[in-house]
């Protein structure tokens, strides 16, 4: 596939910021909620109210991966690994805010931001699948699996990473199209 030039990429301006005002009204509902949760819209969710559908899609897939058996930490680590791969910088700071807020420390966040090993096993176990998972379209080579497994991990939550990939690369993709920019209430984790 021929790399994409400057004249043929999307351009951010063709998507604007929505509000639950102007969006489509399939999108407001979810739009608030976002809004009340975090306390502020962010411009991700307000360009991807464009479609309700994809919008709406995103919500359930992202709330059924929160649900999962994964911890918080290992579900982040999914998160920010392929936030990372996808070079997603609004999804790497939203990320960041959330492992604060889960008392991770410098060291493993800024390992995730850089796409470095993790110095916790158990996690560079997941953030080690995660990759082959992507890196090999689910073909993952037997050792990496059983090293993820010898983590304690089950083959529920293998499936369970899967799901986060697929969330997030929805979630990434998207704001890379419609060229989401960093909120200010991100900008002190850039």
């Amino acid at each position: 596939m021929p790399e994409a030039t400057s004249a043929t990429r999307t351009e951010p301006s063709e998507f604007s910021d929505l509000t639950p005002r102007s969006a489509p009204a399939a999108s407001r509902p979810l739009m608030e909620a976002t809004s009340r949760r975090l306390g502020f819209l962010p411009s991700a969710v307000a360009r991807l109210a464009t479609s309700p559908r994809t919008l709406e899609t995103f919500t359930r897939m992202s709330a059924a991966f929160e649900a999962t058996t994964l911890d918080p930490l290992a579900r982040e680590t999914v998160i920010m690994t392929v936030a990372t791969r996808n070079d997603c910088r609004v999804c790497v700071l939203m990320h960041t805010r959330k492992l604060s807020a889960l008392g991770a420390d410098e060291e493993l966040v800024g390992a995730l931001r850089d796409g470095r090993r993790l110095s916790d096993e158990r996690l560079e176990a997941v953030r080690a699948f995660t990759l082959e998972v992507l890196d090999r379209a689910g073909d993952v080579d037997r050792e990496v699996l059983d090293t993820f497994l010898g983590h304690g991990h089950t083959l529920e939550q293998a499936l369970e990473v899967v799901l986060g990939i697929g969330v997030y690369t929805l979630s990434t993709l998207a704001n890379r199209l419609t060229g989401a920019p960093v909120d200010p209430q991100l900008e002190s984790r850039a």
